[in-house]
This record gives structure tokens, C-alpha cells and sequence, in this order.
């Protein structure tokens, strides 16, 4: 085997290692069991209980500058991928020149412009995937307002029916959340990615990495502990 084959053989396997590691603890932690031990499943419970106090009240104006307030984090970082894509896009013009400044610091593989031209396309993949999570997150916030809005005067007739349509409307905030989640996951993803651009050995070693994070702050971090009901 070649020096060229097999540079190209380990980029495969670190390649092939980030995209299953990663794309799987995306399902695994999304299984009911597991989700619901999350710290996503932690919020969600409080999200049912914030939806159940909005219910019962007259006055919602609160409830809705703290769902615009949400929902403005989603607007930003849509925004932020964007930017981010416009950028990576112009670099793959001048990927060149940005190779040859990369490879001159210590222990950074060689790469071929074919190589690299993959890397910035897994880092735009990346980004584009997290502005669409962003920007649907945004749009479900909207539809959120709109049920916290349509929530009935509460009375002893329709009790039943407010405190449904609560359960409704914190489902929708959910799903706008999960969006919202995959698309942070992605900044996190995009971290891990950008180690390749050193050598394949750093993007495994970063693909660890992220994965300890993401598996610590979604079910042993000090926060979910505190947001965790009984």
C-alpha cells in the first residue's frame, strides 16, 4: 500500500468513525427511555408544568415575552449558520492557499486539494443542517405564541379543555426545543470536524471528546440534576 493510499485509508475510517459515533448517540439518546433521564427530559416535564400554570392565569404577557425571548436565541443562531456557510463557501475558491498555511504548523497531514475540498463540504454539510433546525425552531416558536394566545379563559366549565390545550402547546415548545438541540449538536459536530483539517487521528480524538461532553451535560451535569422532578 501506497503513502497516498494510506493517508486516504485513515481519513476514511476518522471519517467513518466521527459520522457513526456521533449520528448514533443522536438516536440512542433520543430513545423514550433515555430521553426521559436527559436533561431534555427534564425541561420538557418543566415545560408541561410552566404551559399548566399558563393555563390558569388571565394574564399571559409573561409567558409570551419568555417564549419570544426563546425564540429570538433560535433567529440568532440561524443567523450565525449562515454567516458561517457564506464563509466556508468563499473558501472553497482559495482552499489552496488556506492548505499551504495549514500545513506549514507542526504534525499537520498533508492533504490533497480533493481532501480538502471534502472537509470544508462536511463543515458547510454541518452548518446548513443547523440552520434549518434553527430556522424551523423559530418558526415553531410563532406557532407557540399562537396556541399560548388561543389558550381558553379558564372557568370551572373548561377546565379540562385549558389544561389540554396546555399539554398541546408544551408539546409544540418541545418539538421547537428538539430542533433548536439538533441544531446547537451541530456547533458541537462542527468542532469536532474542524480537527480534521490537522490530521484524521485529531478528528477521532475530537470526536471522543465531543461525545464526553454531550453525554455528561445531557445526563450527569449539575444542571439536570436540579431541573430533574420526582
Amino acid at each position: 500500500m501506497t503513502v497516498p493510499e494510506l493517508s486516504w485509508t485513515i481519513d476514511v475510517i476518522a471519517l467513518a468513525i466521527y459520522v457513526v459515533t456521533l449520528a448514533g448517540y443522536g438516536y440512542v439518546s433520543g430513545i423514550g427511555a433515555l430521553e426521559r433521564r436527559s436533561i431534555v427530559g427534564a425541561v420538557q416535564r418543566q415545560r408541561e408544568q410552566w404551559m399548566q400554570n399558563m393555563a390558569v392565569r388571565d394574564v399571559r404577557i409573561v409567558d409570551a415575552q419568555l417564549l419570544g425571548g426563546l425564540s429570538q436565541g433560535n433567529a440568532f443562531f440561524a443567523s450565525t449558520s449562515a454567516i458561517i456557510i457564506g464563509g466556508l463557501a468563499a473558501m472553497m475558491g482559495s482552499g489552496d492557499k488556506v492548505q499551504i498555511l495549514l500545513e506549514r504548523l507542526p504534525f499537520v497531514a498533508a492533504s490533497t486539494p480533493m481532501l480538502f475540498e471534502m472537509k470544508l463540504l462536511l463543515m458547510i454539510g454541518i452548518f446548513v443542517f443547523s440552520f434549518f433546525k434553527f430556522a424551523w425552531a423559530f418558526r415553531l416558536s410563532h406557532y407557540a405564541a399562537i396556541m399560548i394566545g388561543a389558550t381558553p379563559i379558564p372557568d370551572d366549565e373548561n377546565r379540562n379543555a385549558c389544561l389540554a390545550h396546555a399539554r398541546r402547546t408544551a408539546r409544540l415548545i418541545g418539538i421547537a426545543a428538539e430542533h433548536a438541540n439538533s441544531g446547537l449538536r451541530g456547533f458541537y459536530y462542527a468542532i469536532a470536524a474542524m480537527a480534521w483539517f490537522f490530521h484524521p487521528i485529531a478528528l477521532m480524538a475530537a470526536t471522543g471528546w465531543v461525545l464526553g461532553i454531550l453525554v455528561r451535560r445531557d445526563f450527569f451535569s449539575r444542571s439536570r440534576r436540579l431541573m430533574m422532578v420526582d
